[in-house]
């Protein structure tokens, strides 16, 4: 099945400029969905995850039906101010400005084998800040995926652990 045929691209989204990659045509085909679930739990498989780190938001959609068959947890990565309880923080630069990212502070044990799951890899910001942040709080990260990674934009180069994609888009 070519899962690229259900990722439907939107101009200008969400601001002129923009070609956004959206996963809702994806999630809404059943068969579509269950092939890349599969097929993404082939690619964390290998790294024997104790629990995968779901980036805010559709990372939660990516990372909770893959913690089923690799019978791992799932902890959130949030944006800040997201999550009840006492929480880890970590700030990150942005293009104009920064951002911040947050666990809750009982999330991962030390030693604990974590993937990060998102649903794209577009800059690599986000997921090396998810990184710094479970690697501060003693986990060990072994590895991040994505169901989509824009290659053009080359965030994987900024990755400091083993990055896998389920689909790669090489230009706009």
């Amino acid at each position: 099945m070519n899962l690229k045929q259900h990722i439907r691209q939107i101009r200008d989204f969400p601001k002129p400029g923009i070609n956004f990659f959206d996963i809702s045509t994806l999630i809404g085909h059943a068969e579509a969905w269950r092939t890349a679930v599969e097929r993404m739990t082939e690619l964390v498989k290998p790294w024997r995850p104790d629990v995968l780190a779901a980036v805010d938001a559709r990372g939660f959609l990516v990372a909770a039906p893959l913690a089923l068959p690799l019978n791992c947890g799932t902890v959130m990565v949030r944006k800040s101010g997201k999550l009840p309880g006492k929480v880890k923080s970590h700030s990150y630069g942005l293009e104009y400005g920064t951002d911040i990212v947050e666990i809750q502070d009982d999330a991962v044990k030390p030693g604990q084998r974590v993937v990060i799951l998102d649903d794209l890899l577009a800059t690599g910001g986000t997921l090396v800040a998810a990184s710094t942040l479970l690697r501060d709080s003693g986990a060990s990260v072994v590895g991040a995926a994505c169901l989509i990674e824009l290659a053009f934009l080359k965030g994987r180069d900024k990755l400091e652990v083993p990055f896998t994609a389920l689909l790669s888009y090489d230009n706009e």
